[in-house]
């Protein structure tokens, strides 16, 4: 079934101003932007009059589909405890889409994430990007893999207090072991060249680390405080890394310093109560001190940390303490599609892209808001 929406109110997270025009979704994509768009034949023809369309929302860090609502041991696959040190782990051999969380963030209008391992590991496996309706996430996915996780500060400290980690130091230099180690690894292999006699035995850490060495998968830095925001660059500057910063809670204490940098920034979980040390300085205003510095600032919900259905109220909130409604709007759409990877499928409404819309009364970043459809794939999911 194709679609042609009438008569909506247009916020494409590319032009700041809304406008007035019809979409037409055909095939799962946009097909077109324009006035007075005629229907074509067999087209069903919906009337958004008085409602606002947006791009589906995309969370760039959470832990959806690994958590199982947090009912539970049974349900949690998002940490391994055995090993801090795990790049061989994949999102997808851990998701569950029947997890009550994909339905209620699609209600939402939170139609496309960034799900992966947490952050108890130095190195935690790889995340992927998944749309948030379906059966099976193989179907789900957008793009994966579409980073390596890392973190840094209390997580793997406290996690592994008594199998490694008590220090910063410690956590950084086991990062560093492992890229140094599968440096070595790629070196033996490519001197190998091919002949099996020569070649390093298999060794999975370190072939899942090589596509990080080789600049085509980021490193997804969990840091909180300034210091281990500034570790996590070191080592990416030390390897030649891509890196993207995710919490970044203490970013606006260093706005400066990170949009030298030019690295995408997630910002959050912030509502929250600060819950550990490295908390202490969790503020609503990081968004816009960061946009304001010239920063692309993703802000999540690191759900289940925070519900993801609030995505659009921690936007709401951040505009609240001073980040302009266009900053809020890309904060929730086209930058976590660019710091995931995926800008050219989600994030926007242009014609090409997947037909993920929302059709709001009002705005979905009050509370006055209310989401009246959704769609994803061109499909609505939600009345």
């Amino acid at each position: 079934m194709n679609y042609l929406l009438k008569n909506g109110i247009l916020h494409t997270a590319v032009t700041e101003q809304p406008f007035f025009a019809d979409i037409l979704l055909d095939g799962g994509k946009i097909s077109a932007i324009s006035p007075d768009i005629l229907p074509p034949e067999g087209c069903r023809v919906i009337d958004a009059a008085g409602l606002s369309v947006y791009p589906g929302f995309i969370d760039a860090h959470c832990h959806t589909g690994l958590d199982g609502c947090g009912i539970g041991y049974e349900g949690q696959d998002y940490n391994e405890y055995n090993d801090p040190v795990t790049p061989q782990l994949r999102a997808e051999d851990g998701i569950n889409p029947f997890d009550p969380a994909f339905r209620e963030a699609v209600k939402a209008g939170v139609t496309c994430i960034g799900t992966g391992p947490g952050s108890s590991n130095a190195i935690g496996g790889t995340f992927i990007a998944m749309k948030t309706v379906g059966k099976r996430v193989d179907r789900m996915i957008v793009s994966a893999p579409v980073a390596m996780k890392c973190a840094f500060g209390e997580n793997p400290k406290r996690c592994y207090e008594k199998k490694g980690i008590t220090s910063r130091m410690t956590n950084a230099s086991l990062i560093r072991e492992a890229l140094s180690r599968a440096q070595q690894y790629r070196d033996k292999k490519r001197a190998a060249a091919g002949d099996p006699e020569k070649m390093p035995a298999y060794d999975a850490k370190c072939e899942a680390l090589l596509p990080v060495l080789e600049g085509k998968l980021p490193l997804k830095a969990h840091a909180h405080q300034a210091n281990d925001l500034f570790t996590a660059l070191r080592i990416a500057r030390e390897y030649g890394l891509s890196i993207t910063l995710e919490h970044v809670t203490e970013g606006h204490l260093i706005p400066e310093e990170l949009a030298a940098e030019g690295v995408p920034l997630a910002v959050g979980p912030t509502l929250t109560h600060p819950s550990k040390f490295e908390l202490q300085n969790r503020c609503w205003d990081t968004p816009a001190v960061l946009a304001k510095a010239g920063c692309q600032v993703s802000i999540i919900t690191d759900a289940p940390v925070i519900p993801q259905q609030y995505l659009t109220l921690c936007a709401g909130l951040a505009m609240k303490a001073g980040l302009p409604e266009y900053d809020a709007l890309r904060s929730v759409t086209i930058h976590p599609a660019l710091h995931l990877g995926i800008a050219d499928r989600v994030g926007s409404l242009e014609p090409g892209k997947d037909a993920d819309l929302v059709l709001c009364e009002g705005s979905p970043f009050s509370l006055e808001g209310r989401i009246r459809r959704v769609f994803v794939n061109g499909i609505p999911v939600e009345d």
